[in-house]
């Protein structure tokens, strides 16, 4: 069966930089609803489209392909009396972004003294990412699927 819209693919895939040097990589293949659902980045789908299982590529993703680009109007710092309890470096947590309302995944980057360091800039906003995967499979998508717009596991709905 051949990629196209409402069918699910099943990939295996490797994301690097533009050295070569891996950034994540499948142990355990994904699965996302083809056809404009925002399951995978677009570029990757455009390429994917008409390919069958065992079938492989790769995608050079420029930042606004990807993360988009770098954004240092989301990195803030703030009194660490504004976070209760113990504040690590890695911890997220959720936010406004500006005056759009629209929320944004905060990383807590640095801690010094009494200020901490929130960057709401994904972890590979700004860099050019080489996209390798190979199709394990292909399927036609349920009908809840399409409705729902994304895969469901075995067992039904899943959100």
């Amino acid at each position: 069966m051949q990629i196209a819209k409402n069918t699910v693919v099943v990939l295996h895939y490797e994301l690097l930089d533009i050295d070569g040097r891996l950034i994540e990589k499948t142990d355990e293949p994904i699965e996302y609803l083809h056809g404009g659902y925002q399951g995978i980045f677009p570029l990757v789908e455009e390429a994917l489209d008409g390919k069958n299982a065992g079938d492989s590529c790769r995608i050079r993703l420029e930042p606004d392909d990807a993360f988009g680009e770098y954004d240092a109007e989301l990195v803030h710092v703030e009194p660490r009396s504004k976070f209760s309890g113990d504040v690590a470096v890695g911890m997220q947590f959720e936010g406004t972004g500006d005056d759009s309302g629209e929320s944004v995944i905060y990383t807590v980057t640095d801690i010094a003294e009494d200020k901490v360091v929130v960057d709401g800039n994904h972890p590979l906003a700004g860099r050019t990412l080489d996209f390798s995967c190979t199709v394990a499979a292909v399927r036609s998508a349920t009908a809840e699927e399409v409705r729902h717009g994304h895969v469901h596991d075995p067992h039904g709905h899943h959100h």
